[in-house]
């Protein structure tokens, strides 16, 4: 999701809510409650699905709804953060919104995957954090100006990425060699040859993307 999709998402809520005020304002009345629930919960929707929970905006609405039993009852509040936040994307912080909403999916996944590894489903753990790091290549190499399709339009997968950000000293060929043999058991996993790899192999994957977001993504 670029700059202006996310505008477009937070305008479309603002712009509603404009509307309905003035059709309110025109009748010498306020929005009613119907009306602020729906906006309401718009809001806080697209403030989490965007910005995701441990953001700025995403703390104050886990604030708001802490004391308040319903987001309607602060309704003001709300539309002010949903505000805020776009008025912030418009001035150019996005990257800093989506940084943080990739690393609190990439940490969700990779506890997924710690966790299906725990229950002895290695298998479907290698594919999860294998899908982790083809997305932190991906996300590196987009804030290194490096190219993530190509010349067909499709996105790069891991060993192509891996190959560029080593061309361009993202990190030393040791990485490299590394992430190589990761998208090897990644790439068995996905089609099926499950006794190529083991458990164990699998917890040295989770461990090294792990370690690999926390150097280079942070």
């Amino acid at each position: 999701m670029n700059q202006s999709e996310i505008i477009a998402q937070l305008n479309s809520i603002l712009d509603e809510h404009d509307h309905l005020s003035l059709i309110a304002k025109r009748a010498s009345r306020s929005l009613d409650d119907n009306q602020k629930q729906m906006l309401s919960s718009r809001a806080v929707a697209a403030i989490r699905r965007i910005s995701g929970h441990t953001s700025t905006y995403g703390l104050e609405i886990d604030r708001i709804l802490a004391k308040y039993s319903h987001p309607y009852h602060n309704f003001d509040m709300v539309m002010g953060v949903l505000e805020a936040m776009r008025d912030d994307v418009k001035q150019g912080y996005l990257q800093n919104l989506i940084s943080q909403v990739r690393a609190e999916i990439f940490s969700d996944f990779l506890e997924m995957g710690e966790h299906l590894l725990n229950e002895n489903y290695k298998d479907a753990a290698a594919v999860i954090i294998g899908s982790v790091l083809e997305d932190s290549l991906r996300k590196l190499a987009d804030s290194h100006g490096i190219t993530t399709i190509n010349d067909r339009g499709k996105s790069l997968t891991i060993e192509p990425l891996n190959t560029e950000l080593a061309k361009n000293k993202i990190y030393n060929k040791l990485v490299q060699k590394q992430i190589t043999s990761w998208a090897d058991l990644r790439n068995n996993a996905a089609h099926g040859r499950y006794s190529e790899y083991q458990k164990e192999e699998v917890k040295l994957m989770l461990l090294f993307v792990q370690q690999f977001c926390g150097e280079y993504l942070n």
